[in-house]
């Protein structure tokens, strides 16, 4: 397997006609009728695999709609005029991105470009006061994020990250169950997310562009999956690095066994990597039942269980989901499924304690005040 991208596609399962047909009739009553009057227009920054993956996604959406690119290759920027029917009037490069103030055909940004850009990125279309939607990891730090956030603050835009799994439905369920009570008290969690990574040459790999290695990368989905699974912040964090190949991975860690611990006693044993496939799972596990997704962190379908059997979610494309569910926020005032700059602060108070303890041999790093 070449990349990231090639082992969540292997798990893809998009929204066409066959999907449809396995959903509830509310969730293909959304799918399938008009789309709304008013709408969330939507410029992506990044026009990779990712931000492709989003364009496409968009496509079915009923409040979000892609009108416009920002990208530094021009033959980028052409075929996506073509394919998405984008006026050229909203097409941008990197050197011309703060003209897009004065566009008011966009409402938001989705950036999508590689992790080390976005505090760079997030700084300048804040500035150009439009609304942000900021791929995960969130930056390279929390300092960083912090700035982040305050510079989204002072310009009254609305600053959230991509954390598509807070819309997915299994997710939802898993989170409401336990919000219920359903589970009882929860006494452990173990989730880990990862991939063998193919290209040495590839923007990943570089900390200079990616921050991190697989920590950053997929690890994070772990992270915040224990985060909601528990509901709680972990007051302290142990982890540990194991690198075989130093030499594909001099400039990031390849993979991170760590803990953390909650004020509840709960003890979630996570781990991430891009050393090897099939590693991918959250098992939430209470006093009167549990949950496990896996696949649980990919692009899709999702599948779970629980201690009443399997579960039957809808499986609809997530990013179809997350940018009708930003939409609905912005312009219907909709509760936030924590995915706000706020939630990205958390995860980088964490992601940077975990990097302390490595650092320190894997001391436990108490998160109080940090």
């Amino acid at each position: 397997m070449d990349s990231r991208r090639d082992f969540l596609q292997k798990l893809t399962l998009g929204i066409g006609a066959t999907a449809l047909t396995d959903l509830p009739a509310t969730a293909r009553e959304l799918y399938s009728g008009p789309k709304a009057d008013k709408q969330l227009r939507v410029a992506i920054m990044g026009l990779g695999s990712y931000g492709t993956r989003v364009a496409e996604a968009m496509k079915d959406c009923k409040m979000a709609t892609l009108v416009g690119a920002v990208s530094g290759t021009p033959a980028k920027l052409e075929d996506w005029k073509k394919k998405y029917n984008i006026p050229a009037k909203n097409t941008y490069n990197y050197e011309t991105v703060s003209k897009i103030k004065d566009n008011p055909d966009i409402d938001l940004v989705y950036i999508t470009t590689p992790n080390s850009l976005h505090y760079k990125h997030v700084l300048q279309i804040a500035a150009a006061g439009k609304h942000v939607l900021c791929e995960k990891p969130v930056a390279d730090n929390a300092k960083q994020t912090r700035e982040m956030i305050a510079v989204c603050e002072k310009a009254g835009v609305k600053f959230y990250i991509g954390y598509r799994m807070h819309f997915e439905p299994h997710t939802r369920e898993l989170i409401r169950m336990r919000e219920a009570g359903e589970l009882g008290k929860i006494m452990h969690v173990n989730n880990y997310m990862g991939f063998k990574s193919g290209d040495p040459n590839q923007w990943r790999l570089k900390k200079a562009l990616a921050g991190g290695g697989a920590m950053m990368d997929v690890g994070i989905y772990a992270l915040n999956g224990a985060r909601y699974a528990t509901g709680e912040e972990p007051i302290w964090v142990t982890a540990q690095e194991t690198k075989t190949d130093p030499v594909k991975f001099k400039e990031v860690d390849e993979t991170i066994m760590f803990q953390l611990g909650f004020p509840s006693g709960v003890v979630a044993s996570c781990g991430t990597t891009y050393n090897f496939n099939n590693y991918e799972r959250l098992y939430v596990i209470g006093e009167k039942g549990f949950v496990e997704l896996s696949p649980a962190f990919s692009y899709g379908p999702i599948k779970g269980r629980t201690h009443n059997g399997p579960m039957n979610q809808p499986v609809i494309t997530h990013q179809t989901l997350q940018m009708d569910g930003i939409a609905d926020i912005i312009l219907n005032n909709k509760p936030d499924p924590n995915v706000s700059g706020a939630e990205g602060l958390k995860d980088m108070i964490v992601v940077d304690a975990l990097y302390e303890s490595i650092r320190k041999g894997g001391a436990k790093i108490m998160l109080a005040g940090k």
